[in-house]
């Protein structure tokens, strides 16, 4: 899983800000962190090779989809949309996935897929409500939800929009 997250990271070097970049960009103490704080991985195979990962977080109310990354010679081959599609299935819950918001192709990837961003307002709470990350991060990143999340807050969304 490490070889394929660091892989695959390496399309954000160069692009996401210097001071959010490290190498490697998950060491594995992080991957063992995330694993103890709920994260679980599901794997895309072929010919028992891992090609693709993706993981879930169950937040209680939400699930978070963390960890999404296709090795890079593997990539636009519906692999990651095939991960994303079994994640969606195996959850009733309404999905959140944070990215870097100069990641112009996960945020396409996901708004391909029905997401949609949500607000800033909204974002920034999202983030410090769901995720364990640096105020930079929660700064440069942004949160797409899916249909039932906009539809299960949306009475939410309106009166929270209304007061602020």
């Amino acid at each position: 899983m490490l070889d394929i997250i660091n892989d695959a990271a390496q399309a954000y070097r160069g692009v996401i800000a210097d001071d959010c970049w490290k190498e490697p960009y998950m060491p594995e103490n992080e991957l063992d962190s995330e694993v103890k704080n709920g994260v679980e991985f599901y794997g895309y195979e072929n010919d028992k090779r891992l090609l693709g990962v993706m993981g879930l977080q169950n937040k209680g109310e939400v699930v978070l989809i963390r960890h999404a990354y296709v090795r890079t010679k593997n990539r636009n081959q519906g692999i990651g949309s095939k991960l994303l599609k079994h994640l969606e299935d195996i959850t009733t819950l309404p999905v959140l996935v944070g990215t870097w918001a100069v990641a112009c192709w996960a945020v396409s990837f996901y708004e391909k897929h029905g997401y949609r961003l949500v607000t800033p307002v909204e974002k920034d709470y999202l983030l410090r409500t769901y995720w364990s990350i640096p105020e930079r991060q929660i700064e440069t990143s942004v949160v797409l939800a899916g249909t039932k999340w906009f539809n299960q807050y949306s009475q939410i969304r309106k009166q929270s929009l209304h007061e602020n």
